[in-house]
């Protein structure tokens, strides 16, 4: 999984599919590339904006956290060839597919801690132990 901003993936969009504008999600499967065979359990990249999943998470009206774990649904349907594009029968057929996964893991999304812009600058590890010795 790789996480950038509405303009790094302007440029994958761009380079790989074609499409010169920013999107949600995009699915680089392995398996079906001519280096599947090397590393077989590999099924591939999901590429996320967090820039478009806030906006659109913003719009409907969702959690981040929310949003976040649809585009990731998504975006492994796709690793497992499924297509919403190809015609109306398989963008169905994803859909369903992906509301089933998505209520199976809906407790874990949404029990996912909450980000905020303070969170940007503190220490992933925590608070330091001389912090803590200090209170």
């Amino acid at each position: 999984m790789v996480l950038m901003d509405d303009a790094q993936i302007t440029v994958i969009n761009r380079d790989y599919l074609g499409r010169d504008r920013p999107t949600n999600v995009i699915a680089f499967p392995m398996r079906e590339s001519p280096y599947g065979e090397i590393t077989p359990g590999l099924l591939g990249d999901v590429v996320i904006s967090l820039q478009t999943a806030k906006a659109e998470a913003v719009h409907g009206g969702l959690a981040m956290e929310t949003r976040f774990c649809q585009l990731l649904v998504h975006g492994i349907l796709h690793l497992f060839n499924y297509d919403h594009e190809t015609s109306r029968e398989d963008a169905a057929i994803m859909e369903a597919k992906s509301q089933e996964i998505l209520k199976l893991i809906e407790k874990q999304c949404e029990s996912m801690p909450v980000f905020t812009d303070k969170d940007k600058n503190a220490d992933p590890a925590g608070p330091s132990t001389t912090a803590r010795a200090e209170r």
